[in-house]
């Protein structure tokens, strides 16, 4: 099997247990967890430059007051939807969470259409409208918006949409949004420390090791993602996301026991039949594109 395909796999896979990894952080703080988060991931990202030798290049493509500003608001993107998925995971909102994942990618295709005045294919506009009615229907059943979900699925979705213009690659972009953060989570762990309310160094070494390898499981995934995306195609990218929401899902449900009656199940469905359109669609499209290049290839010039 392409090394990608395993890549890919291993990116979403890790994304899929995560809920595991943030619920053993359950008695810190979800602010501190994510500071923390974002300080060793910088700190791990950083040393790979170095011993890679790209640190020289980085500090270069990082000079460019165009390239900061693209990468703040990144920044501000990626850290709302950090601390949402974190929070919601460790206060019993996995399935939730799962459900904003599940719909990210529609979501991405409406952002698309609004601002970077992409088009839909006929057969495309149908999962969109379905996947509005499910979110519709929960927010009925649930007597009041689905914010987490939303909240993800539309941060993560804006997160995707600057990194479409951003010129930067996976590893330099992510090395300078958690750089962006770090110096204003710092400030925040040195004043909770201040005041006797840190968690680090103060919960035994269990949680310390946690706390550190929170940096390792938010930049591994993201590592192997950043080689993913360069092996395989983007069709088969988009199959492969499906892994982390389905992984969360069924972890909130049959692992950490969260209520999911038929009447979620029905709302869920809708969104699930959704996504199958949505993937069908696209594999389709992809063919009948690969067909024309492959006729127009054997054409006699």
């Amino acid at each position: 099997m392409n090394k990608g395909i395993w890549y890919g796999i291993g990116a979403y896979a890790a994304w899929g247990v995560l809920p595991i990894f943030w619920k053993l952080l359950q008695h810190v703080p979800a602010l501190q967890i994510v500071s923390h988060r974002i300080v060793w991931s910088c700190v791990l990202l950083c040393a790979v430059l170095a011993l890679s030798g790209q640190w020289r290049e980085f500090r270069s493509a990082v000079r460019q007051p165009r390239v900061v500003g693209i990468y703040l608001g990144a920044a501000a993107l990626i850290g709302v939807n950090w601390f949402v998925y974190v929070w919601a995971v460790n206060a019993g909102f996995i399935v939730e969470t799962s459900l904003g994942y599940f719909i990210n990618p529609l979501v991405s295709v409406a952002l698309g259409v609004i601002f970077l005045r992409e088009r839909l294919r006929p057969w495309q506009w149908l999962p969109v409208g379905l996947a509005t009615a499910g979110v519709l229907y929960l927010t009925f059943i649930y007597g009041a918006l689905p914010w987490i979900a939303l909240t993800l699925a539309f941060a993560f979705g804006f997160y995707g949409l600057l990194k479409k213009v951003a010129p930067l690659g996976s590893l330099y972009g992510l090395t300078l949004e958690t750089a962006i953060l770090s110096p204003l989570v710092l400030i925040y762990l040195v004043t909770i420390e201040w005041a006797g309310e840190g968690a680090f160094l103060h919960m035994g070494l269990l949680t310390d090791a946690l706390i550190i390898c929170a940096g390792v499981v938010t930049s591994v995934p993201m590592l192997l993602f950043a080689s993913a995306a360069r092996r395989i195609p983007l069709s088969l990218v988009g199959v492969l996301q499906y892994i982390a929401p389905t992984l969360q899902f069924l972890i909130g449900v049959f692992v950490y026991g969260e209520a999911f009656d038929l009447r979620r199940l029905l709302g869920f469905s809708i969104i699930w039949v959704a996504l199958l359109i949505f993937g069908i669609e696209g594999w389709l499209a992809h063919r009948a594109q690969q067909a024309v290049v492959a006729s127009e290839q054997q054409s006699p010039a």
